[in-house]
């Protein structure tokens, strides 16, 4: 062996009830899960007291640039976290036009783009070396803007063609399926039966559908039952972004969600979820506005706001309830739950941690037109933090056997660049909180289940190769953590505070956290999905 792991209380991942045992490792496979007293290695690590799982996959990661500019992902390996699946958008394929606006837009964090299909941005993240595993789904509105465009319009049968065929070039170097985001334009713009064609594709390859679906709040239900159409009529799973429901009317809903996924799931459609524990999301603040005023782009959408009369159409939709859109302004119920996050411009940076309503006051305007005025001002998107969910739904949530976890976040740092910006705590605590707060102090469910739900229940769902359980022949990731002590740190008034509680981290067999610190060694590997095409 060329590490042993001994006298830790071993959870497989598969839901059996755990064992005290030992594991080896040889290269960057399990060797054995077994009693090893007789056996040696270079590295012993002794478990004893401590729990040995296999490494926790995160389900919607967005650490595509944060993983470039800091390779050590120090957010995540503190809670355990061996492998981060990209989804909503994709960093390819990307055209000519595609990636001068990407550079353009391009804030704290700068990188060259040195890719143009999303395989290759995936070799390109292994080359440079990363401590964990990632893999990614396909963008639909990456696809969309690609061929169409950002404007609002159906692709001819041309572009479909175009769009299915850059699908399955995608599919066939590696993607895991299809993902999108339809709150955000231009995801917005495509209609039901253009996601269906593309994953009719993307179900030829063994893929899977993914969505942050079209509504979490006024049209939530309809949004559930159009991800179920899209699963059975293209014939592949599909799987529910950060599980939510979005705005206090909305609250009362998920029982009936639950039940649609279940029925759904008993005739067959395969449905999952996957969830955050915290009762806010993240995004851009630009999300406050309604999708029309980004037709055709970020520099049309200046154009309007810069544009008296078009401005006060804006700010009546705004106020206006609707079934249109996803009205995140009106969902949070007011502008004290809404959190300013994260600004380009550093004239604007002092605002971050503040309110919207402290910043429309300081200036003395209206908080919609603040709203304008800041996004035009900032030419981004704003990192904004709504608060929407209630704490009875995140846990109605986690008791479901078909629930996995996402952080909806980039894996940072308490450092450098990434303290120019707040952050949602989610960055540093959504797994560890899982662990602590939810299994340890509240008992929503037994730490066997968190960790079945952390590992081998994403595994099986996105088809990874060897991954997701503690078994011979299985690759080597492994997280070692204190049951009684993994805790999350961060909140958010103070978001960059790591978790604790996590003690080592294997990737496939190599140490990259050791006694809470990270290694030199980035054994990371680009993670293909079960329809890559073998090249001779």
């Amino acid at each position: 062996f060329d590490v042993i792991i001994k006298g830790g209380t071993v959870y497989d991942g598969t839901g059996r009830p755990p064992v005290k045992t030992d594991v080896g490792i040889k290269g960057d496979r399990i060797a054995t899960v077994g009693s090893l007293s007789k056996a040696s290695a270079p590295n012993v690590v002794d478990a004893t007291g401590l729990a040995v799982a296999p490494g926790f996959i995160n389900m919607l990661s967005h650490s595509e640039t944060s993983l470039i500019v800091d390779s050590r992902s120090l957010s995540e390996l503190r809670q355990g976290v061996t492998t981060q699946i990209f989804g909503e958008g994709s960093m390819g394929p990307l055209n000519d036009q595609m990636k001068r606006s990407r550079s353009e837009s391009q804030g704290d964090i700068k990188f060259e783009i040195e890719w143009t299909t999303l395989a290759e941005y995936l070799t390109y993240l292994e080359k440079r070396g990363i401590p964990q595993n990632v893999a990614s789904f396909i963008g639909a509105p990456t696809i969309r803007e690609y061929v169409i465009g950002l404007e609002d319009k159906p692709p001819t049968p041309e572009q479909l063609d175009q769009m299915r065929e850059l699908v399955r070039r995608e599919m066939e170097a590696g993607a895991l399926g299809i993902t999108t985001a339809l709150i955000y334009p231009p995801a917005f713009f495509a209609k039901t039966d253009e996601l269906i064609e593309l994953c009719k594709v993307a179900a030829k390859y063994k893929g899977k559908y993914t969505a942050h679906i079209r509504s979490e709040g006024d049209q939530l239900i309809e949004a559930v039952q159009e991800t179920i159409r899209i699963s059975r009529e293209a014939g592949l799973p599909a799987e529910i972004y950060h599980l939510k429901a979005s705005g206090e009317s909305n609250w009362s809903k998920m029982d009936q969600v639950i039940k649609l996924i279940e029925d759904a799931r008993k005739q067959g459609v395969q449905i999952t979820a996957d969830m955050y524990t915290y009762p806010a999301g993240g995004t851009g603040l630009d999300a406050s506005l309604p999708p029309w005023v980004f037709d055709g782009g970020r520099e049309a959408a200046y154009k309007r706001l810069q544009d008296p009369a078009t401005r006060q159409k804006i700010a009546d939709a705004v106020r206006t309830p609707t079934k249109e859109w996803e009205n995140l302004y009106m969902l949070t119920g007011s502008p004290d739950r809404i959190l300013l996050a994260s600004f380009k411009s550093d004239k604007l940076k002092p605002l971050t941690g503040k309110t919207l309503a402290e910043v429309a006051k300081m200036r003395g305007k209206d908080p919609i037109e603040t709203i304008m005025d800041l996004l035009l001002e900032d030419r981004s998107r704003i990192g904004t933090i709504y608060f929407l969910m209630n704490e009875d739904n995140i846990k109605k949530q986690i008791r479901q056997p078909w629930v996995s976890f996402g952080s909806d976040a980039a894996s940072i740092a308490a450092e450098g660049v990434f303290l120019k910006s707040a952050a949602h705590p989610r960055a540093y605590g959504n797994f560890a909180r899982l662990l602590g707060k939810y299994v340890r102090e509240e008992k929503v469910i037994s730490l066997t289940e968190a960790i079945r739900r952390l590992t081998s229940l994403p595994a099986t769902n996105l088809g990874l190769d060897h991954r997701g359980s503690l078994q011979s022949g299985m690759f080597a990731d492994v997280v070692i953590f204190d049951p009684q002590t993994i805790a999350d740190k961060a909140t958010f008034p103070e978001p960059h505070q790591y978790s604790i509680g996590v003690r080592d981290v294997f990737v496939n067999g190599q140490q990259v956290l050791k006694n809470g610190e990270s290694t030199s060694a980035r054994p990371g590997r680009a993670l293909w999905g079960p329809g890559k095409v073998k090249s001779n």
